[in-house]
C-alpha cells in the first residue's frame, strides 16, 4: 500500500511494499531556523520571559552568599556568642529573595506556556490553510496518512516538547550563567576547578546529541508510515477481509511497528544517557570543589563559609545542565518534527490569482480548444482535445480505463492547469477568472460519496446559506429521500454517524440532493451509479435526470446503457477523442464505441 513516491522515499524494511527511511535528517539547522522565524511574532514575549527568568536567577543566586554569611557568623560565635539578630535579618532577606524568585519564575513559565500553545495553534491553522493552496498533484504523490501525521503527531510533538523545553531552556541558561559569574566573583580558583569537570559533561552531551539526532528523524518518519498503513487498511477493511489479507497486513504492520520500536528505542536510549552522565558530572564537581576548597581553607585563603556557598553554586550550576540534557531530548524531537512540518509549509502552492474576468449569469456553454495535459512532463494524457457544448446539453465521456475521462473533468474544474490550449465557459477563458469562481459554476456527484459526521441538514446545505426547510423538502421529494428522512428520530437534524447506517443508494441520493440545492448551471457526474445495484441504479438515474434538467452536464459512465439519451458522446482513447456523436450515430459507425457497447451486453449474456 502507499504511493510510489512514498515507497521510493522510504527504504530498508525488508518487506515488499513496506519501507522506512534510514537516512539522517536532511537539514536540521534549517528546521530550527524556520522555527525561530516562525515564532518571531512572539519575540517580545520571549524576551520579557527571558528577562524575568534572569532576574529570578539573580535573586536566587544571592542566596548562597547570604548563607555563607550565616555560616561565618555561626563559626565566629563558637568563640563568644552567636549573633541571632543578625542571622534573623539575613534569614528574612533570604525568604524574600526566594519568594520573589518563585513568583518571577511562575510568571515567565505562564508566558512561555502561552507562547507554545499559540505557536502550535498557528501551525495547525497554517497547515490547514496550506492544504487548500497546494495543487492536487501533491496529494497524488503523498499518502493521506503522511499528511495527517504532520498535522496531528508532528504538531503535537512540537507542542509537548516546546512546552517542556522552552521554559527549561530560558531558566536553566539564566541560572547557569548567573551561577558561573557568582562563582568567579567569589573565588576564581574554585570556579575554574568546577568548570573543568563540567566541560567534560558538555562534551559528552554534544556527542550523544549528535549520535541520537538521526534516530529522532527516523522515529517521526516511521510514525507517519505506520499511520498511513493503518489508515489504508481500515479504509479498505472489507476488501482485506474478503481476500483474507489480515495476515499480510498484520505482517506489514509488525514490520513498521518493529522499525518504529527500533528507532524510538535508539533515540530514547541515547538521549536517556544524558541524565545519568550529568548526575555523575555533578557529583564529580562536588568532589573537586570540596577538595580544592579544603586545600584553600587550610592555607587560610578562604573562610569555611565560601565552601558552603560554592557547594550551593555548584548545585545551581550543574542542576540546569541536567535539565538541559532532558530538554535536549525534546529539542531533537522538535527538530525532526519541524523539518517535516516546514517541508509541507514550504511546498509549492498553486499560482496566485489576479484574475479580472467575471462569469455572470452563466448559460452553460463550454468550449475546449486544443487542450493538452500531463501529470508529468514525460507523460502526456490529453493530447489535443477540442469540443464545444451548448447550454443544457448532456455530454457523456466514455472510454477505457486510463483514457483521460476523469482528467478531463479535473481540467474543466481547474483542479489542474492545462499545459496547452484553453477551456472557456460562455466564451470566457477559465484562465481569466479565479478558481473559486469556476468552482461556483459546478455541482458534482461522484462515485465516492462524501458524507461527513454531522446532521443531514449540514450535509445537504454544505457551504451554502439561506436554505429553508421548504427547499429541503422539495429536493428530497425529487430524489426520493422524503420517506427516509421522516423515519429518522430528528428528521433533518439527525446526526449521521455509526448509529445511523446509510446504504450506498441513500448516500448517493444525499449527494444528488446536495447538488440540486446548489443550483449551479454546470454539472459533473463521475461514475455516480457504479457502486449501487441495478434497481437502485434506476432510482438514482431518475434522480439524476431531474438533477440534469436545464444544466449542462458532463457524465462519465462505464455503463453505456445509462447515457443513451446524451446529446453528445465523446469517446476517448489514449487521451484523444476518436469518436463523437449521439448513441445511434456511434452505433451506426460500428467503431470503438459500438465495440464497447456490444461488449457489455456480451458480458451480461
Amino acid at each position: 500500500m502507499g504511493t510510489d513516491t512514498e515507497k521510493s522515499r522510504l527504504a530498508g524494511s525488508g518487506v515488499p511494499g513496506v519501507s522506512i527511511s534510514t537516512e539522517k535528517s536532511r537539514n536540521l539547522k534549517k528546521a530550527y531556523k524556520d522555527l525561530f522565524e516562525y515564532i518571531d511574532r512572539y519575540k517580545p514575549w520571549v524576551i520579557l520571559a527571558s528577562v524575568l527568568s534572569l532576574i529570578a536567577a539573580v535573586l536566587n543566586l544571592l542566596g548562597p552568599n547570604k548563607l555563607s554569611e550565616i555560616t561565618n557568623i555561626i563559626l565566629d560565635g563558637f568563640n563568644s556568642s552567636i549573633d541571632l539578630q543578625a542571622i534573623g535579618k539575613i534569614a528574612l532577606l533570604l525568604a524574600g529573595l526566594y519568594i520573589a524568585g518563585f513568583l518571577l519564575n511562575y510568571i515567565q513559565g505562564w508566558m512561555m506556556a502561552t507562547v507554545t500553545q499559540r505557536v502550535t495553534q498557528n501551525m495547525r491553522n497554517d497547515i490547514s490553510e496550506k492544504a487548500a493552496r497546494i495543487p492536487l498533484r501533491y496529494f497524488d504523490s503523498h499518502s493521506s496518512g503522511d499528511v495527517i501525521s504532520r498535522v496531528t503527531n508532528d504538531v503535537d510533538t512540537v507542542n509537548q516538547s516546546m512546552n517542556q523545553s522552552f521554559s527549561t531552556l530560558v531558566s536553566s541558561i539564566s541560572m547557569m550563567v548567573g551561577s558561573a559569574v557568582m562563582m568567579l566573583v567569589t573565588n576564581w580558583v574554585m570556579a575554574l576547578s568546577g568548570f573543568a569537570a563540567v566541560i567534560i559533561g558538555l562534551l559528552l552531551m554534544a556527542y550523544i546529541i549528535r549520535r541520537s539526532q538521526k534516530y529522532f528523524g527516523e522515529q517521526q518518519t516511521a510514525l507517519a508510515a505506520i499511520n498511513s498503513q493503518v489508515e489504508e487498511v481500515y479504509e479498505g477493511l472489507g476488501i482485506v477481509k474478503a481476500y483474507n489479507g489480515e495476515r499480510q497486513e498484520q505482517k506489514k504492520f509488525d514490520t513498521l511497528n518493529g522499525q518504529l520500536y527500533t528507532s524510538a528505542w535508539k533515540s530514547q536510549f541515547l538521549s536517556g544517557l544524558m541524565q545519568p552522565v550529568m548526575v555523575f558530572i555533578g557529583n564529580l564537581s562536588y568532589l573537586v570543589v570540596c577538595v580544592v576548597g579544603a586545600i584553600l581553607a587550610i592555607q587560610g585563603s578562604i573562610q569555611f563559609g565560601v565552601i558552603v556557598a560554592f557547594m550551593i553554586y555548584i548545585r545551581l550550576f550543574t542542576q540546569p545542565l541536567q535539565n538541559l540534557s532532558q530538554a535536549a531530548t525534546s529539542i531533537q524531537s522538535v527538530g525532526a518534527c519541524c523539518e517535516r512540518i516546514f517541508e509541507f509549509l514550504n511546498e509549492t502552492e498553486m499560482t496566485k490569482e489576479e484574475r479580472t474576468g467575471k462569469l455572470k449569469e452563466v448559460e452553460g456553454r463550454v468550449t475546449f480548444k486544443h487542450v493538452a495535459f500531463g501529470y508529468s512532463e514525460d507523460r502526456e494524457i490529453i493530447h489535443d482535445f477540442s469540443c464545444t457544448t451548448e447550454r443544457g446539453q448532456k455530454i457523456a465521456i466514455v472510454g477505457p480505463t486510463g483514457a483521460g475521462k476523469t482528467t478531463l473533468v479535473n481540467l474543466l474544474m481547474r483542479f489542474y492547469e492545462v499545459n496547452a490550449g484553453e477551456i472557456s465557459i460562455d466564451d470566457v477563458s477559465t484562465k481569466e477568472v479565479s478558481r473559486e469562481e469556476v468552482h461556483e459554476q459546478f455541482s458534482m456527484v461522484l462515485q465516492d460519496t462524501w458524507i461527513f459526521e454531522g446532521s443531514i441538514r449540514e450535509n445537504l446545505v454544505y457551504n451554502q446559506k439561506g436554505i429553508a426547510d421548504e427547499q429541503l423538502d422539495k429536493v428530497c421529494e425529487a430524489v426520493g429521500l422524503t420517506d427516509f428522512v421522516k423515519r429518522l428520530p430528528q428528521g433533518y437534524d439527525t446526526i449521521l454517524n455509526d448509529l445511523v447506517g446509510l446504504s450506498g443508494g441513500q448516500r448517493q441520493f444525499l449527494t444528488i440532493a446536495r447538488a440540486m440545492l446548489k443550483k449551479a448551471p454546470l454539472l459533473i457526474l463521475d461514475e455516480a451509479t457504479s457502486s449501487v445495484d441495478t434497481r437502485t441504479e434506476q432510482e438514482v438515474q431518475r434522480a439524476m435526470d431531474r438533477l440534469m434538467e436545464g444544466r449542462t452536464s458532463f457524465v462519465i459512465a462505464h455503463r453505456l446503457s445509462t447515457i443513451k439519451n446524451a446529446n453528445l458522446i465523446l469517446v476517448l482513447k489514449n487521451g484523444d477523442v476518436i469518436e463523437k456523436g449521439t448513441h445511434e450515430q456511434l452505433l451506426l459507425k460500428k467503431g470503438f464505441y459500438a465495440e464497447l457497447y456490444n461488449s457489455q451486453f456480451d458480458t451480461a449474456e
